[in-house]
This record gives C-alpha cells, sequence and structure tokens, in this order.
C-alpha cells in the first residue's frame, strides 16, 4: 500500500500532526464515509434493510475474532467499552474471602479501579512494581495459592513497556490462574492470538489503534469459562431466539452474545466495520513494522539529543508509544508548547507521550521532533 493512499484515507488538516492514537485516534476517510451512507439510509428508509444491517455486524465479528486470533465467531462480544469487558469478570466469577488478584503498577485506572471494586467481598488486590528488567517476573512474584487472575495490559498506557504475553500466558495456565488482558493499546498495531498466549479473557476499545469510534468494543472469553461467570445484565438481545419475543422460558445465548444485553451499537459497527477493513487491508504485519519504523525514528532521536526516554529502549518491549522527558523543560511547559505548534499528543506517566500509526508520514515526525527541540520552556 502506497502512502498516496495512507493520505487518501486519512486527509488532516494542513499543519497538523496527530500523534494521539493511544487516546483518540482519526476516522479513515472510508469510515466517514459508512457512517454517513447509514445516517442517509436511516433518514430515507430508516430500517427497511435492516438485515443488511446484520449482514454487516457479523463482518464485524468476523474481523475482529481474526485480529485476535479466536477460533469462533460465537466467542467474540460487541461491547461499549474495555471497562464493561473487565467487569464482566471481575464482577462475574464467584470469590472468596481471602482470594487475591495480580496487577501492575503502571495500569491504567480501567484495569485497576475494576479490580479494586472487589475489596468489599475480601479480595486483595495485589500490585506489582514493573519497572524493573523483569516485569513478568514481578508479577509473578505476587502470585500464589490464593491468586485467582492475574491482569495486565498489553501494553502500558504511559510508559509503552510491552509485556511478554506468552509467558504471562504460560505461567498462569501452569499455576491454575486466571489470565485477563486489556488489549486497547495492542490490539490494531501488534499480532494477537488468544490461543497462542493462554488468554482466558481479553477486552479491548476501538477508538485508539482499531481507528474507530468511542462506544463499541470487543469481548473474548475462553468457551470454557462462558458459564462460570455470572451475569448482571439482561435483556432481549442475549438469550436464544431473540426474535421470538413472546417466548417466555428464555434460556442465555450458549454463544458471547449472553454479554450483549440488548439492542446493539449499530452505528458504530458501520463505522467500526469499515476501520477495520483498512487495517485488514493493510495487514498487522505490516502496521506493526511500519510503526515500529516511526517509534525507531523517535527514539534514537531522543537518544542523540539526550532526552530522557521513559518507554524502554529495547525494541521487544515496544509498541506505538514512545513517552519522552526534556531534562530542561518541564513536560507541562512542553505540552503545551507542542499544542500550540499544532501537534497532537498527551501529558502521561511524567512526560510528554507521541503515539503514531502506520500511516503517519515521516516528515510529520520531523515536524514533531523540530517542535520539541524548539521549545524553550524552563524546567
Amino acid at each position: 500500500m502506497k502512502s498516496s493512499l495512507f493520505a487518501k484515507e486519512f486527509p488532516l488538516e494542513p499543519g497538523l500532526v496527530y500523534l494521539n492514537h493511544a487516546a483518540v485516534a482519526p476516522w479513515p476517510r472510508r469510515t466517514r464515509d459508512a457512517v454517513s451512507r447509514f445516517a442517509e439510509e436511516n433518514c430515507r428508509v430508516g430500517a427497511r434493510d435492516y438485515p443488511r444491517w446484520i449482514t454487516v455486524e457479523n463482518s464485524l465479528r468476523e474481523q475482529l475474532r481474526a485480529l485476535i486470533g479466536a477460533a469462533s465467531l460465537d466467542d467474540v462480544a460487541l461491547v461499549k467499552n474495555t471497562s464493561e469487558g473487565l467487569s464482566f469478570v471481575a464482577h462475574g466469577l464467584d470469590w472468596a474471602p481471602g482470594d487475591n488478584v495480580v496487577i501492575s503498577d503502571q495500569e491504567f485506572p480501567s484495569n485497576r479501579i475494576v479490580w479494586e471494586s472487589l475489596r468489599p467481598h475480601g479480595v486483595e488486590v495485589r500490585v506489582a512494581n514493573i519497572a524493573g528488567p523483569d516485569p513478568e517476573g514481578a508479577l509473578l512474584a505476587l502470585a500464589d495459592t490464593r491468586t485467582r487472575l492475574l491482569a495486565v495490559s498489553a501494553v502500558q498506557y504511559a510508559s509503552g513497556l510491552r509485556m511478554d504475553l506468552e509467558r504471562l500466558g504460560q505461567a498462569c495456565r501452569q499455576r491454575g490462574t486466571l489470565f485477563v488482558v486489556d488489549a486497547i493499546q495492542s490490539l490494531g498495531v501488534l499480532p494477537m492470538d488468544v490461543e497462542a498466549f493462554g488468554i482466558d479473557f481479553l477486552t479491548a476499545d476501538g477508538h485508539k489503534w482499531l481507528l474507530g469510534p468511542e462506544g463499541l468494543g470487543v469481548f473474548w472469553c475462553r468457551p470454557a469459562l462462558r458459564e462460570r461467570l455470572r451475569l448482571f445484565e439482561y435483556g432481549w438481545h442475549m438469550v436464544e431466539h431473540p426474535g421470538d419475543y413472546e417466548r417466555r422460558d428464555w434460556v442465555l445465548a450458549a454463544s458471547a452474545r449472553r454479554f450483549e444485553c440488548g439492542s446493539p451499537n449499530m452505528l458504530g459497527v458501520h463505522a467500526l466495520q469499515a476501520s477495520l477493513s483498512l487495517l485488514l487491508e493493510v495487514g498487522v504485519s505490516r502496521v506493526e513494522s511500519l510503526v515500529a519504523e516511526r517509534i525507531d525514528v523517535i527514539v534514537e532521536h531522543c537518544r542523540r539529543e539526550g532526552w530522557t526516554l521513559l518507554t524502554p529502549e529495547d525494541p521487544v518491549r515496544r509498541a506505538g508509544i514512545v513517552t519522552l522527558r526534556r531534562p530542561d523543560c518541564a513536560p507541562e511547559a512542553l505540552f503545551e508548547h507542542l499544542r500550540a505548534q499544532q501537534v497532537v499528543c498527551a501529558l502521561r506517566g511524567g512526560g510528554v507521550r507521541l503515539s503514531p500509526h502506520f500511516y503517519t508520514e515521516p516528515s510529520a515526525i520531523v515536524q514533531a521532533l523540530d517542535a520539541i527541540t524548539a521549545c524553550r520552556a524552563p524546567v
């Protein structure tokens, strides 16, 4: 795929440098067009052609199944966001006083608060310091026979640290510990394989690296564990025979649709399906390679300039995030300077976080780095 097609799909305003895909990504042009067509259809004929909408929904499920390496469409649920998926696990399992959960000290609140909410049930939340050379070892060192679950982000949102999911999954399987992965900072930029990595539960939003809208994500549950999750949302859509509205002897859907209690977000479905069509057209391996090239440029520039890298320098520990700090410039001041220069980034983890995607032009990376160099704000 050529750069000209990237430019066609992402017609950003002239001068704008978008390095904030770890927060909320711009939509591709095809996604805007899909939403426009869907809105026009609703305006002109309403839901007359609803069966076509179901076809788009099933296409989205297949795309997500392929992206995460799931065996079946029946294992893929469409959810509102990552927090909802994590809550299905946290408040779906049966807990006993003295059980514990292991997480890291770098987690985004979604993957921390949900486990802390279990404390009234007598569940201990153990927090590992993963800043050292062996983050997986630090997590596993806190686990014991009462550890029911280990939860981790595939890539840490502030530092950009990429976790060794395969190692963690193998260790959890050997210990009989459930393994939960928040994949929001990896899905769409790194290959994912729930089976190969030994994952039990995975969830992610669509509005970051998947280039889709807010309000729609994916939840995957290992089939053998599906019925172990007690449900706390109920509605017409989550049962077998959902179209039989007069049926009184309802039973929960055997598939992951049991986690979808009500009407689907069809607007989001059309948008995310279009976005994923682009990602799959490019190919996740190619996306990973292109993002790595852009990250390498930023990291090498930081080294030359003597800037502080808060993201690991080892390429196997990186994904799409570089968080940096200029020793002679306060992060807050640098962030405001970049905003004024039309560089869209984020203030995270004590530094400025840059997160380019596969389509980000190399010239945009240079523009951002030049803007960082030009900042004259004091510490």
